[in-house]
């Protein structure tokens, strides 16, 4: 089945650049109509989608590594883990093209949000927006503002104190999850914060496969099966982090 996508997928990429609309984009030329692909309309969809299925794939790992915070071994495992993707050279690399993923994945998205903004039609005409559009997709940008303002805080909580302010005898990284989910106002924005992303994923996702042409009647079912997991089932797997050391630290 995930062969047949993969087909289906050069398929719809193929036939959509022998498609007249790829030839006609604004000051383009047949000699650089590929080149401006990624700074057209279509093409900056094309971008955000393809970095969101990357981004999602990473999230099953990260909360697979971090489920083994509930293994009840005073995190002997979590532990290992971070410090073997801390120390890891072959990691290093990854972590910057993950970092240069989500920002080309940021800068596109805004991008297509200000310019499909901007192309409205005049503003003072009165119409239901959920005549033209779902609530997930209409609040996309502000999930996204979420998701991002978690990940700064998120980031600077664990991994830039734990990566260059640890010193040589700070605390273990289950130890600094511990301390931070035993804090109910941190705990509890973490779990609105994995709202906002389960939000974000629920519309994401499938709009991704939309946009490559791959939710058709054929696949419909197995990518609705597989958002599931990433919209449902990974928020959740990282929200009954905090649950679990808020409840053991009260």
């Amino acid at each position: 089945m995930l062969l047949c996508l993969f087909v289906d997928f050069c398929y719809n990429f193929v036939s959509f650049r022998s498609a007249p609309e790829f030839h006609h984009f604004p000051d383009a030329t047949p000699m650089n109509n590929f080149t401006s692909l990624p700074t057209s309309s279509v093409g900056r969809k094309l971008v955000v989608g393809l970095t969101g299925l990357f981004l999602s794939m990473f999230l099953v790992m990260h909360c697979t590594v971090n489920l083994f915070l509930l293994r009840g071994d005073h995190g002997e495992l979590f532990n290992s883990s971070a410090e073997f993707l801390a120390t890891y050279p072959v990691l290093r690399p990854i972590e910057i093209g993950l970092f240069l993923l989500f920002i080309v994945h940021a800068f596109y998205a805004v991008w297509l949000w200000f310019t499909n903004r901007s192309a409205r039609p005049d503003r003072y005409v009165v119409s239901r927006a959920s005549d033209v559009s779902t609530l997930q997709s209409r609040t996309m940008i502000i999930t996204a503002i979420g998701v991002f303002v978690f990940l700064v805080i998120h980031i600077w909580t664990f991994f830039i104190s734990s990566r260059f302010f640890a010193g040589e005898h700070g605390p273990s990284m289950y130890q600094r999850v511990e301390e931070a989910f035993a804090n109910p106002v941190y705990a509890l924005f973490y779990i609105v914060a994995m709202g906002f992303l389960a939000y974000h994923l629920r519309h994401g996702f499938q709009s991704a496969f939309q946009t490559y042409g791959l939710r058709t009647s054929k696949y419909q079912k197995l990518i609705e099966a597989v958002a599931v997991v990433f919209w449902l089932f990974i928020p959740l797997g990282f929200a009954l982090m905090p649950i679990y050391f808020m409840f053991r630290a009260h």
